[in-house]
């Protein structure tokens, strides 16, 4: 069964009439992580995708270890340069593919030592799947909050020992890495900051997600700005105004949070390789999102 919260991941990538199967085949190169798999496997808008360099960076896969286990990760950074402020980013259900590594290089420029680990990656590898209800089933389901929570908390590790600051430190994730912003916000007292795009607020309970960001709302370290179109199938707007007023019973973090709603966005406005793509609201929403971690001294 396909878990609610990813259902909308499902169909932002089907083109109309078509299914799963016959669009999502892997092709192509996986030998360098953050390359080739969004623009050969999934349905691509070619002329809309950006392409950010890596001129002035230091960027590519990093090893992080967590109590022994070593996690990749693709990081980028402003080359040559230490106590840089730092955010996570937290990917989508199909792991830190080519959108998601362009993502931490556009931050890289914006003077931030960015870093995308791979949270799935004990589970299974989500960039060989070709058809998605299958992903769900048998990787992204099995991965417990306990589980990224400490791969998270290893990564902020490793960023304090390669340059990163750790005063300085935000969290930013799309759709299933958006509901774990919220959760992490809420976990790491050294998040200063959260931009959460499209992240599921409210689900089922289970032993591996016992709860969702409504349930931690009033206990966020760092206030969290929520990007959220108004026209997103999976996450009701009525959800959103159920996480504003438990954020408003609860710590002085959870009362600075706050959403931005864009109308006619669907969900995935920010991926700009997916049919989903709303140009305006990504743009906008990128310039909050650097603003924000501005305003709270993630910069």
């Amino acid at each position: 069964m396909i878990h609610a919260d990813h259902e909308q991941d499902i169909q932002a990538l089907l083109p109309k009439g078509g299914d799963a199967a016959g669009t999502t085949r892997r092709t192509a190169l996986k030998a360098a992580l953050g390359v080739g798999y969004a623009a050969s496997v999934m349905p691509v808008m070619a002329q809309t995708a950006i392409k950010t360099n890596t001129q002035g960076l230091v960027a590519g896969e990093v090893m992080i270890d967590v109590a022994g286990f070593a996690m990749p990760a693709y990081r980028a950074a402003p080359s040559g340069k230490r106590d840089l402020p730092v955010v996570l980013v937290l990917s989508e259900i199909f792991g830190v593919h080519e959108y998601i590594a362009d993502t931490v290089r556009r931050l890289a420029h914006a003077g931030y030592l960015a870093i995308a680990p791979e949270l799935f990656v004990r589970q299974g590898d989500a960039q060989s799947y070709g058809e998605m209800a299958k992903l769900i089933a048998e990787v992204i389901s099995k991965v417990p909050d306990a589980q990224v929570m400490a791969d998270l908390d290893a990564t902020v590790r490793w960023a304090g020992e390669h340059g990163g600051n750790l005063n300085k430190v935000a969290v930013t994730g799309f759709c299933w890495g958006g509901r774990q912003t919220w959760m992490y916000a809420a976990h790491n007292p050294r998040v200063k900051a959260g931009v959460a795009w499209y992240g599921r607020l409210v689900g089922q309970t289970s032993d591996l997600t016992p709860r969702h960001p409504v349930d931690i709302a009033g206990k966020l370290h760092g206030p969290v700005l929520g990007l959220y179109g108004q026209e997103d199938t999976g996450i009701p707007v009525s959800t959103v105004a159920q996480m504003q007023n438990e954020l408003a019973k609860g710590s002085v973090a959870a009362k600075a949070s706050t959403f931005v709603l864009y109308p006619e966005a669907p969900h995935a406005f920010h991926a700009d390789y997916r049919s989903s793509y709303r140009k305006a609201a990504a743009d906008d929403g990128w310039q909050r999102m650097l603003a924000w971690l501005k305003a709270h001294g993630v910069a």
